[in-house]
């Protein structure tokens, strides 16, 4: 006789298993388990979890902070090392777990965050091979790498799901945008390298794109002027230029943010706590209530 949860595995479109990951969930036993509480951060052990892999993440990041400060660094070396290890292993453990629970290992170890998480455990164990004095250089630059564990902390904000959702639908706009932007710096960095000239600093048309985006964006590092009147009366209209167009993408992106939010709405609510249900939710987010079946 099937199981509860196979049961709703069945019920499930082709569509719904890619939106709810349930193609990646394993069919039954500890893996299962595992899977859950790793990969569903709705439910009551998953956010325990994710609150432990938060701590710890934020920890490691204040570590690599302290380690690159000479006099704590040598004041409190054992306690750094020792710390670093530990969260390493911590977070070892977890790349590990979270490819053996997976039906689709490969799959996970390909994606944004299995390269994040094999980035951030991996600058530890290069410096077992290389802990000769003349590697010490390349083995601090790798070590740095482990602040690549603060992207991991995108997992646990609901707010950046809808945040990407709203890039992702307005990409082609910001394209286009882009490209019209890019249009503009090269026609004026051009038009910028024939007035000026070589003798006020526009040496090359790069060197006046450079320019061109310099002022567009207001920035205003002063360390290439116009001379010419007429270079001045172009910086100002680039100047004017670059206020409305710092304004586009945020129009663009803030009507995608808007419709994003509007499709996230609860459009339900748990009926043991009464707590608001949205759209794509495998679990109540108050309770752990099992409510994949709704979607």
């Amino acid at each position: 006789m099937a199981s509860e949860d196979e049961k709703i595995d069945q019920e499930l479109s082709k569509e719904e298993l890619s939106t709810v990951n349930y193609a990646d969930r394993p069919a039954g036993g500890l893996r299962r388990k595992v899977y859950i509480t790793i990969f569903e951060a709705e439910t009551k052990w998953g956010r325990r979890f994710d609150l432990i892999l938060l701590y710890a993440i934020s920890l490691s990041i204040l570590e690599v902070i302290l380690e690159s400060d000479t006099r704590i660094s040598a004041e409190y070396r054992d306690v750094l090392y020792y710390s670093e290890w530990a969260l390493t292993i911590f977070f070892t453990i977890e790349y590990f777990l979270r490819l053996w629970c997976s039906r689709r290992p490969l799959k996970y170890a390909k994606s944004f965050f299995g390269i994040v998480d094999l980035l951030s455990i991996l600058p530890t164990y290069i410096g077992l091979f290389m802990p000769g004095t003349h590697y010490l250089m390349t083995v601090r630059v790798l070590r740095l790498l482990r602040i690549f564990r603060i992207l991991k902390l995108v997992r646990f904000v609901k707010a950046a799901q809808v945040l990407i959702s709203a890039l992702a639908a307005s990409r082609h706009k910001i394209y286009i945008f882009i490209g019209a932007v890019l249009s503009i710096v090269l026609i004026m960095g051009t038009v910028m390298y024939i007035v000026e000239g070589e003798e006020n600093g526009f040496t090359s048309i790069a060197r006046s794109m450079y320019w061109a985006i310099v002022t567009m964006t207001t920035v205003g590092y002063g360390d290439l002027v116009p001379a010419t009147s007429v270079g001045k009366f172009l910086a100002s209209i680039m100047m004017l230029t670059g206020y409305a167009i710092i304004a586009v993408p945020t129009g663009i992106v803030s009507s995608e943010l808007s419709q994003a939010v509007k499709e996230e709405k609860a459009d339900a609510c748990c009926t043991r706590c009464k707590s608001d249900i949205y759209k794509r939710a495998n679990y109540c987010h108050n309770c752990g209530l099992d409510i994949s079946h709704h979607n």
